[in-house]
């Protein structure tokens, strides 16, 4: 399929590919298949108090927009606090991870380029399912 001959894509609020994770949800908006494999496109919603993956990399870049409440980031080795409206960039290959410390939901935008990242979250969820959200700091 050629660039130009993708359809459209229209989601109400909370529609999408939903991938719970007990007190993390993933909601893929558009995935690599849909663009054409340039980049997907997911909301991460954490529940209060709540750590995230795990400080990882991977060699996609990740890009986070803070939609909702206050995220925490882990940068290399620095955790920084992002509130609403907050745009993080982890490169390609960077160490990072994310985690909700405050008492209210919280949620991100990520954008990862090159696309397909959607294809991970079978392996994901199960990983979660054995290793269960903890708390956060």
């Amino acid at each position: 399929m050629k660039l130009q001959d993708r359809p459209a894509i229209l989601l109400a609020p909370g529609e999408g590919r939903d991938y719970p994770m007990g007190r993390i949800r993933a909601v893929f908006k558009a995935d690599g298949a849909e663009t054409g494999h340039g980049y997907s496109i997911s909301e991460w919603w954490l529940e209060p108090n709540t750590k995230g993956p795990g400080a990882h990399s991977h060699a996609e870049d990740d890009v986070f927009y803070v939609i909702e409440g206050t995220m925490s980031f882990l940068l290399g080795e620095r955790w920084i606090d992002a509130p609403k409206g907050s745009f993080v960039l982890a490169p390609a290959g960077a160490t990072h991870d994310f985690e909700n410390r405050s008492s209210a939901r919280a949620g991100a935008l990520n954008f990862s380029y090159p696309g397909d990242f959607e294809e991970h979250m079978p392996s994901i969820v199960e990983w979660f399912a054995k290793n269960p959200p903890q708390d956060a700091k």
